[in-house]
């Protein structure tokens, strides 16, 4: 079995504004003066681990823990400030709503886009357009602008182009949020699916009881530190006993 993600030593600092100012006026002054100061916010902290292909990996965590900064590094988004993470594999990321999107094109041309900053070149992606297309559910939307999507329909349309495309990395942030309860139900069923055929999985959620049912390992992040990483179903039984004992 190969190596996926490898994560080493990863640090990510943060230098926060710690000046007290109630306007930007304030602020200017501040700063004209040499008066603005700063701190130091390490969202990550000496980040160590390795994921192997076909690992299911949730990561759990409070909020302000550094989960959503792990997933943004890992998919190169975020330079860390210390150490490195790899990737060994065409990665799709599904973190923010609309991402790698132009608001000015249409649905269809965002297909397109969205696919070849993956890395998939335009044969490939027309193979896959009706069915991302049928998927999405978004068939007399496609040719008008994203900008006039609702929110739901642009995370189903992200959603759809992320994982129609059998990626060999998806990293999720709270996913199984797409659109209303039945489509909540197709992209489970869909992830499932990409679980089962190999592809290796990061995904966040809040969802504990989805943690243990879809993941094989989980890891846990306190305050930007690598707490726990394991089986899935013994790391949410300590964070939960963590919250709650």
């Amino acid at each position: 079995m190969s190596t996926m993600v490898k994560v080493d030593h990863v640090s990510m600092n943060f230098r926060i504004n710690a000046t007290h100012t109630t306007s930007m006026k304030e602020w200017v002054i501040a700063m004209l003066r040499g008066k603005l100061s700063y701190q130091d916010f390490f969202a990550l902290d000496d980040v160590s681990f390795t994921i192997e292909q076909g690992d299911v990996v949730g990561i759990v965590g409070e909020n302000g823990s550094g989960k959503s900064t792990l997933l943004k590094v890992i998919s190169g988004i975020y330079k860390p400030t210390g150490g490195s993470a790899v990737t060994f594999g065409r990665v799709a990321p599904m973190l923010e709503l609309g991402s790698g999107f132009d608001y000015e094109m249409t649905g269809r041309e965002n297909i397109f886009l969205n696919g070849a900053l993956m890395g998939y070149n335009e044969k490939f992606l027309k193979s896959k357009y009706d069915e991302i297309v049928s998927f999405s559910e978004l068939e007399e939307f496609i040719d008008q602008p994203i900008k006039t999507y609702s929110s739901g329909m642009l995370m189903r349309l992200a959603f759809s182009v992320a994982t129609l495309v059998n990626p060999e990395i998806l990293i999720v942030d709270e996913i199984l949020a797409v659109g209303d309860e039945r489509f909540q139900e197709k992209s489970y069923n869909r992830m499932m699916e990409l679980m089962h055929g190999g592809t290796t999985v990061l995904m966040v959620s809040h969802y504990l009881n989805k943690i243990r049912e879809m993941c094989t390992k989980a890891i846990w992040l306190n305050h930007g530190k690598l707490q726990m990483m394991g089986d899935a179903t013994e790391v949410c039984d300590a964070y939960h006993s963590y919250l709650y004992d």
